[in-house]
């Protein structure tokens, strides 16, 4: 076979460990499951009575222009019907812009680390990537501009980051975005845009009216809840989107995905409810990591980003054999880190817990010097 060289050197996204596995192979009898930012209290309970009076006709086809979330997406954000674009996710409308601007030849800018998939897609198109180091956690955006030059297509800025939970202030993305060339795409990835309470956040809806070189990408996979069900969506000028939508596979979102992203984005008083008791389950983690001296970024996602300052892989099997599925920084470019979504405040006691007991055990191992 004849593969693209470029896929030889990547290897498949690894999920999470699955509750399910990880009871078998420990033997336990509960797992709580804090790696994957999933919204810990499910989805809006609007969401479930739509799937039970709305069943789609399997053998049909969904409804390739989602027209009932289309209208009310595009109500809800007051932006037309022609500025939204859908995905399986907001990561398939990451392989869906890399698919259509990206090539050899063709470079993309990102902050480094970020969401991995930017630069997996940019590798699979076969452009030159230039990751730019975060800088105290933080896009820097002064140098990721400097790496912009006739051959970049495509800027990646994710906002809140994953996997720091930082953000980009409104005054420094609007001196960024006033300098980028208006033939360069930016793409500002909001996956965790629900979860912000910065008094300095930018509005990007209204971005999009006076940059229109800019996409926002947002997702129904996080604080409302419905992840397995995979829908996202871009807002972007008609002209971006209409040059877009011929890389968007036909039937992108299903059925049962547009049903209930429509009812989810109806309850905006859960979103708020989640969204408080987010705030409330930060505060824990922050009170955690002063009383035991750790540093840790001041987070406006669903998660935490901890420096435990030990081998981050050590921490995240000590937790997984007590029953907490977490992420290991290793793999996201903090070694000695690990990233912990917030869940209830009873599985942030929990974890935290846990966590003391890990910590302990590495202070005592280093009093006696193994």
């Amino acid at each position: 076979m004849r593969w693209k060289k470029q896929l030889l050197s990547l290897t498949p996204y690894q999920p999470g460990k699955s509750i399910e596995s990880v009871k078998k192979q420990y033997k336990l009898d509960q797992i709580v499951k804090l790696a994957s930012n999933e919204n810990p209290f499910g989805c809006s309970p609007k969401v479930l009575s739509a799937l039970e009076r709305n069943q789609p006709d399997l053998p049909i086809y969904p409804d390739g222009y989602m027209t009932n979330l289309r209208e009310s997406v595009a109500s809800f954000l007051n932006v037309s019907q022609e500025e939204l674009i859908f995905g399986n996710g907001s990561d398939n409308l990451i392989q869906i812009i890399s698919r259509a601007l990206l090539h050899p030849g063709a470079n993309t800018v990102m902050a480094t680390p970020s969401f991995s998939q930017y630069k997996h897609n940019a590798v699979i198109e076969g452009a030159e990537i230039r990751e730019i180091p975060l800088l105290d956690g933080q896009h820097d955006l002064e140098k990721m501009y400097n790496a912009i030059d006739d051959q970049t297509n495509v800027v990646w800025v994710c906002s809140p980051n994953n996997p720091t939970g930082t953000y980009v202030s409104e005054n420094k993305l609007i001196a960024f975005l006033d300098k980028v060339s208006s033939d360069v795409l930016v793409v500002l990835d909001e996956a965790y845009y629900e979860y912000v309470f910065a008094d300095d956040y930018y509005n990007s809806i209204e971005l999009t009216r006076s940059y229109p070189n800019l996409i926002v990408l947002r997702t129904f996979s996080k604080i409302y809840g419905i992840s397995s069900l995979r829908v996202g969506y871009g807002v972007a000028n008609k002209e971006i989107v209409k040059a877009l939508e011929p890389a968007r596979e036909p039937f992108n979102v299903n059925s049962f995905g547009q049903v209930a992203a429509q009812a989810a984005l109806s309850d905006q008083e859960f979103v708020q409810t989640c969204k408080e008791k987010n705030k409330q389950g930060l505060n824990q983690f922050y009170k955690f990591c002063e009383q035991h001296k750790l540093s840790y970024y001041p987070s406006q996602t669903n998660f935490i980003l901890i420096n435990i300052n030990a081998d981050a892989d050590k921490g995240f099997q000590f937790l997984l054999e007590k029953g907490f599925i977490v992420r290991s920084g290793k793999a996201l470019g903090f070694p000695t880190s690990l990233r912990i979504t917030v869940g209830t405040e009873e599985q942030n006691e929990g974890v935290l817990k846990a966590l003391g007991e890990f910590l302990a055990e590495q202070h005592t191992a280093q009093l006696s010097g193994n």
